[in-house]
């Protein structure tokens, strides 16, 4: 039996050279599967929570294509790749929303920080304390995540020295948010938070991972992981979320799966040292993602990402392959071999590339994708 799944994709528009122009007024006004972001240069769709990978892969692409026949009515428009404004005006914010008071409250605090493009994942988890133990792994885990999925290493026509800008710049909120050891301790720490301002509204929780659920904190069926950049090649997604499935597979069937209860960090500051590592490592990510050194949570020994995933992916490739799903894993090993969007990018641009032009490949690369995976694999669904 496999879990429950969806996605909320965040794309940039503009125009095929990579400009990134607000749009999302009026594609929301138009469509009805994408809302609005803050800023308008970004626009978001989500698919339903499916189990099938086949079906969330027609769910990922349709919208997409939909969204690119109605950029052609509004003119010579298109979806551009990436997780940052790549191309320039990170210096100014353009309202999706004027009259909105919390996007007020976004722009003021923010600024175009928040002007980014990612892939949210949640994965179904019915019993609260089981969500709270796989965040808390999952939470250690996922510079693995940010690792695989890296794509904005440009900002403003620049290179940044980062593979994720995105997350390096992103405002994590509240910026200390601790291990979660229970459900009880979610929901008074959330409390707290709301109480001190520190969060505007219960969704006002920016971390790598959180809970999630219809009337959180106190009713959470999902575990919802925040840090991966944009990942415009649907199955390089489909093999990210099969990892992330697979993962939290294991923390179901062991319940000693616990960095409270495996770590060998000292007992009595365990949890506040684990918060640490976990964010040391995710800045590490998004610095150098596949080539990044990470210290492991078990032990403390230094890892590097890319091998650190590769263990993972030989533990539980033998799960997903007696659960059906090992073919939606596999791709992993390809992103292992070539690299991330981002280092891909890094290698055009060091071969003599520019930017601009890294970019407008990666437009017509994502177009001739869609439509090979919308012939191959939805019309033999429809059939």
């Amino acid at each position: 039996m496999l879990l429950t799944k969806g996605f909320e994709v965040e794309m940039y528009t503009g125009t095929p050279q990579g400009d990134i122009i607000g749009l999302s007024d009026k594609i929301v006004a138009a469509l009805n599967r994408f809302v609005r972001e803050p800023d308008s240069r970004n626009v978001e769709y989500t698919t339903p929570p499916l189990c099938s990978y086949d079906r969330l892969l027609c769910d990922l692409v349709r919208p997409r294509l939909q969204l690119r026949d109605y950029l052609k009515t509004l003119g010579d428009y298109t979806l551009v790749p990436g997780s940052t404004l790549s191309l320039g005006h990170s210096d100014r914010f353009y309202r999706s929303d004027p009259g909105n008071p919390y996007h007020d409250y976004i722009e003021q605090t923010y600024g175009t920080k928040i002007v980014t493009a990612s892939i949210h994942i949640n994965i179904g988890i019915e019993d609260p304390e089981v969500l709270m133990r796989a965040c808390r792994v999952i939470r250690m885990e996922a510079p693995l995540f940010l690792a695989l999925s890296a794509s904005s290493p440009f900002l403003d026509g620049e290179v940044t020295g980062y593979h994720s800008t995105r997350w390096q710049l992103f405002p994590k909120t509240p910026v200390h948010v601790p291990l979660f050891e229970s459900h009880s301790h979610f929901i008074r720490w959330t409390e707290e938070q709301l109480a001190a301002g520190t969060m505007q509204n219960v969704r006002h929780l920016w971390s790598s991972v959180r809970p999630n659920g219809d009337h959180r904190p106190y009713n959470i069926n999902r575990l919802e992981l925040r840090i991966c950049d944009a990942i415009e090649d649907p199955i390089a997604l489909l093999a990210i979320a099969a990892f992330l499935e697979a993962r939290i597979m294991q923390v179901i069937a062991d319940p000693n799966l616990d960095p409270l209860v495996q770590s060998q960090l000292p007992a009595q500051s365990r949890a506040e040292d684990l918060a640490s590592l976990a964010d040391a490592n995710e800045t590490a990510a998004a610095t150098n993602s596949l080539d990044a050194e990470l210290r492991h949570w078990v032990d403390g020994r230094t890892i590097l990402a890319r091998d650190w995933i590769a263990e993972l992916y030989e533990e539980m490739n033998p799960l997903a392959k007696e659960r059906g799903f090992a073919c939606f894993l596999s791709p992993l090993k390809k992103i292992l071999r070539q690299g991330n969007q981002a280092q891909q990018w890094l290698k055009l641009y060091e071969g003599g590339t520019d930017i601009r032009t890294a970019i407008a490949q990666g437009i017509i690369a994502m177009i001739k994708m869609e439509h090979e995976l919308e012939d191959k694999l939805c019309q033999q669904l429809v059939a």
